[in-house]
């Protein structure tokens, strides 16, 4: 259990979700999932837990689930993801050093979080940018023809004023 998860966390919101959802079958489990971590930001294992005491769902298979889609987070998951490509043609244009800058800068590594929950960030297999290799992504917006002087500049339009 992370330190996270030994705070509390508010059970209303999950309470409302599942009053709107009405009777919850197996099928229902995913767009559940999502509106719940639409809410929360992430998954919390106390929602989990009480998601399926009051649906009948195991937690196995919840759990079975958020593992197997990289949609779900089980931990607090920052603001703004970002996603920098690590497949063949970033990685031969310079991709490592692009992403050892992103790390660098935020201060944190692949699969952590900024302790302002602002950023995320992830190495992925491909973004299917070959052609402005190297390339990342922030939330849903694409760099490409990166350098490691253009990271700060980047990050620095999602960053609050």
């Amino acid at each position: 259990m992370t330190d996270v998860e030994k705070e509390p966390v508010d059970l209303a919101p999950l309470q409302g979700i599942l009053e709107r959802a009405g009777r919850v079958r197996d099928t229902d489990l995913i767009p559940l999932l999502q509106e719940i971590q639409e809410v929360y930001g992430y998954l919390p294992s106390a929602v989990l837990a009480q998601l399926s005491q009051r649906t009948g769902i195991p937690t196995s298979r919840m759990f079975g689930v958020v593992t197997f889609y990289s949609q779900f987070h089980l931990k607090p998951h920052g603001r703004h993801t970002i996603r920098s490509c690590r497949g063949t043609a970033c990685h031969v244009r310079g991709g490592r050093v692009v992403s050892e800058a992103i790390a660098r800068h935020l201060g944190i590594g692949e699969g952590e979080t900024t302790a302002d929950n602002l950023f995320t960030f992830e190495t992925v297999a491909c973004l299917g940018t070959c052609f402005l290799a190297p390339a990342m992504m922030v939330g849903s917006d694409y760099y490409g023809l990166l350098t490691p002087e253009k990271i700060k500049a980047i990050l620095g339009r999602y960053s609050p004023k």
